[in-house]
């Protein structure tokens, strides 16, 4: 998101237009706020965008409060682009179009950058001139608080902080209700072969309760019982942060995409033991097939064995030692609490069929069909689409008939 290049995701025919003088914009009108709309989840890992871009924004309309260039900067900036700089992405395959939201029409986007480069987010806000639009950023997630100061000191805006938990369940609940299919699960899984798998629609509108599994750097579970009662319930510093600082650190892969894709290639079975491998067939007294893996890494103590994995076979390790721990972990906490639900989401889903079937799998065959993982489309999305709720004073989930009412 390095402000050096901010442009070179534009197309020839956006510079054309970039080139010429800068078109007015009206104010669009809404109950509250004034636009741009967008919301913030600052995580530990990743920062997540969503902005809303409305379809009666009139460029050649001259009746104005704001800032006209800026306005249309950030509108073209956001919209024109599907990378920003070496590190923000725009998920266009998240794209939800034709949304309606308090009487306006438009689409949200999906956007997110590491958290390490907040200060060229902050770089580019300013460049943008954005606070000649809004003077606070509707945010939730740790770095909401972390990094407080520098929004004051670089951009001049305030950080209205929410609370992490409660803007992802109001996330999952406005995409739900907004968007067809957004909820399925996986049909056929199986352990080692995932060929045959298939995902299936789930209705989710009456979902309660539900166990929430929200894999982000570190693992935070909910129980869900109404879309104001719910506690968080356990959690684990083994997420996705550790599955991605363990493989940077075995097999020299810089991103979380390129270790997944060394993960898919792997064989965990040269890296880890099984119950086969140490009893020579299935434990048939608990019921443990010979392929449940019985101590993750244990071959690793054996010279040989050690010299003989690859970095794809570590980083497939890697990821099933992670998923069995959360999959561990999630199941245990369900039968504690008495919930037959599981939602997974957060950003350790992208792109991760891997985990997700062996989830899906492992809730199965340990509670004999009892237990539904269940999976959402915009994974790790949901925080920041709360954060971007309490900016338009959305309060449909709360009133519970999905109405759009203002606070």
């Amino acid at each position: 998101m390095s402000t050096d290049k901010m442009e070179s995701g534009d197309s020839p025919s956006t510079k054309k237009i970039e080139d010429k003088a800068q078109p007015r914009m009206r104010k669009v009108s809404c109950r509250n706020p004034a636009m741009p709309w967008f919301g913030m989840d600052i995580g530990g890992s990743l920062a997540k965008l969503v902005y809303f871009e409305p379809e009666d924004m009139n460029l050649e309309d001259e009746n104005t409060e704001f800032e006209p260039e800026a306005l249309y900067k950030i509108h073209h900036y956001l919209r024109y682009n599907t990378a920003y700089g070496s590190t923000g992405i725009r998920d266009t395959h998240l794209e939800v179009k034709n949304l309606t939201v308090f009487g306006h029409k438009g689409s949200m986007h999906f956007i997110r950058f590491p958290t390490t480069s907040m200060n060229l987010f902050l770089d580019m806000v300013k460049e943008k001139n954005l606070s000649s639009l809004a003077d606070t950023i509707h945010a939730t997630g740790g770095g909401a608080y972390k990094f407080e100061n520098g929004f004051n000191e670089v951009v001049n805006m305030s950080l209205q902080k929410h609370d992490e938990l409660g803007c992802l369940l109001r996330g999952i609940h406005f995409i739900d209700r907004m968007i067809p299919n957004e909820c399925y699960y996986w049909k056929n899984t199986d352990a080692f072969n995932s060929e045959a798998s298939e995902k299936v629609p789930y209705d989710f509108h009456n979902p309660y309760p539900y166990l929430v599994v929200n894999i982000g750097s570190g693992v935070s579970l909910l129980a869900v019982h109404s879309h104001s009662n719910f506690k968080r319930v356990g959690g684990s510093s083994l997420g996705g942060g550790t599955f991605l600082g363990l493989c940077c650190l075995l097999t020299g892969c810089q991103t979380f995409e390129e270790a997944i894709e060394l993960a898919s290639e792997g064989d965990a079975t040269k890296v880890d033991k099984s119950v086969r491998d140490i009893y020579g067939t299935d434990y048939n007294r608990f019921g443990l097939p010979g392929s449940v893996v019985a101590s993750s890494f244990c071959n690793m103590s054996i010279k040989e064995k050690r010299d003989a994995a690859s970095k794809k076979d570590l980083a497939r390790s890697t990821l099933l030692t992670i998923t069995n721990n959360i999959g561990s972990i999630a199941r245990m906490t369900a039968l504690n609490e008495g919930i037959e639900r599981i939602v997974f989401v957060g950003n350790f889903l992208r792109v991760n069929p891997i985990s997700m079937k062996l989830l899906s799998y492992a809730m199965d065959f340990w509670s004999k069909g009892s237990l539904k993982a269940l999976f959402l489309q915009h994974e790790g999305y949901f925080g920041a689409v709360g954060a971007f709720l309490e900016l338009i004073g959305y309060d449909g989930d709360r009133n519970g008939n999905g109405e759009e009412t203002s606070k």
